[in-house]
């Protein structure tokens, strides 16, 4: 890379660091190409952006964000999960790292809060914001289900009394 490349790769990065809502950070030490590949199809479908970067970039890139505090986790070969969705990446990380030991979740950050392995772990275990969207959509729906059977009720009792009583007469 040239001086320019650098410097467009710092702004991008910068650029990503400033629009996104959690950052993971990972170490991918001994994995195969297609076990990156795998992870990064993982991501792309969960709406995870996963990015391989010198980490002197990535410092620079920091600068200026409210993701600063993670400087000190880009130690050796890391890789940067980032997404819109607070719990995607974090979801998306824990799950590829059980089937895989040498994808390792250093920590990461939600906003301006620090998280450690565990904090990213915990994370992981919340429900996603479509899941939570889903979940009030349901709940907003189940009333008004409930008020139209109850209102069917008498009518459609009151519609079998009357044709019992004309089967019969």
């Amino acid at each position: 890379m040239d001086r320019a490349q650098k410097a467009e790769a710092v702004q991008d990065l910068n650029k990503t660091f400033s629009e996104t809502e959690s950052v993971v950070v990972t170490h991918n030490l001994g994995l195969t190409a297609g076990q990156i590949g795998e992870l990064r199809v993982n991501m792309r479908q969960a709406g995870v952006n996963f990015k391989v970067s010198k980490n002197r970039l990535v410092l620079r890139a920091l600068k200026g964000t409210r993701y600063e505090g993670i400087g000190p986790l880009l130690k050796g070969p890391v890789g940067i999960a980032t997404s819109q969705d607070p719990v995607a990446a974090a979801k998306v990380a824990a799950e590829f790292a059980k089937g895989n030991d040498k994808f390792v979740i250093l920590g990461g950050a939600l906003g301006d809060k620090l998280l450690d392995f565990a904090g990213i772990e915990a994370l992981s275990k919340l429900p996603s914001l479509d899941e939570i969207r889903a979940t009030l959509v349901c709940m907003l729906q189940t009333p008004a289900t409930r008020i139209a059977t109850i209102s069917q009720a008498p009518a459609s009792q009151l519609a079998r009394v009357l044709n019992a009583y004309a089967e019969k007469g």
